[in-house]
């Protein structure tokens, strides 16, 4: 059984997310935190106005101009770890999150290596184009790729579904960072137009991960 007091991480540093809310990117990186009970403190930025292209991000926050970016520190000797399932995993390292099998600790991150290839190009993207930059205003290259991605989302959700008809959850016997890399974009699917009524295990499980303590939601 998943509890927050079965271990302890002290963070010297102090902790802060570059961040959009509307990003499951950005969100991998407070639900890691809150399950954890660390704290983390948030500076937004909107990325449909442009925010993490001006001078003074790129020279001091990410040279990318990407969101999310975990600060550890501040001053002049903060360190900026940009990537969420990078910071996903400074922020658990030697925690019950990351599975002490050397075999589980490698399903975890294939899962989380599924998550960025096949999961997030498809899943997010579509939800990013449909509900924040709409249809109408989508390039004709964009709106070609939508059928493609729709397809390939749903067999990414297939895939999942199958998995975890006889598992509560991705690898080893508890809640992993694998989950949380794949819930974040899962849960908001219906959103880039994927419904999830026909992958009944995948339902269950995001109750499941809705349910664990310390729990927090999107925005």
């Amino acid at each position: 059984m998943w509890a927050r007091s079965c271990w302890k991480l002290r963070v010297a540093d102090t902790l802060t997310l570059h961040e959009d809310p509307r990003s499951g990117n950005c969100y991998k990186i407070r639900l890691t935190a809150a399950l954890l009970g660390l704290p983390l403190a948030t500076r937004s930025y909107d990325i449909m106005q442009g925010e993490t292209r001006t001078p003074e991000f790129l020279a001091t926050v990410n040279a990318n101009g990407r969101i999310p970016v975990l600060q550890i520190g501040s001053g002049a000797d903060a360190q900026f770890l940009p990537e969420s399932n990078a910071a996903c995993w400074y922020l658990a390292h030697g925690s019950v999150l990351i599975p002490q099998d050397r075999f589980a600790q490698a399903d975890m991150l294939r899962w989380m290596f599924f998550e960025q290839y096949n999961h997030e190009p498809n899943i997010a993207t579509l939800r990013f184009w449909l509900r924040f930059v709409g249809e109408a205003k989508l390039s004709a290259e964009q709106r070609a790729q939508i059928m493609a991605k729709r397809m390939a989302g749903c067999a990414a959700l297939e895939l999942m579904d199958k998995h975890l008809a006889a598992r509560a959850f991705f690898c080893g016997d508890g809640v992993t960072l694998a989950d949380i890399a794949l819930f974040a974009y899962t849960h908001v699917a219906e959103e880039g137009g994927f419904g999830l009524g026909d992958y009944a295990h995948v339902r269950t499980w995001i109750a499941r991960v809705e349910a664990l303590p310390g729990f927090v939601a999107m925005t």
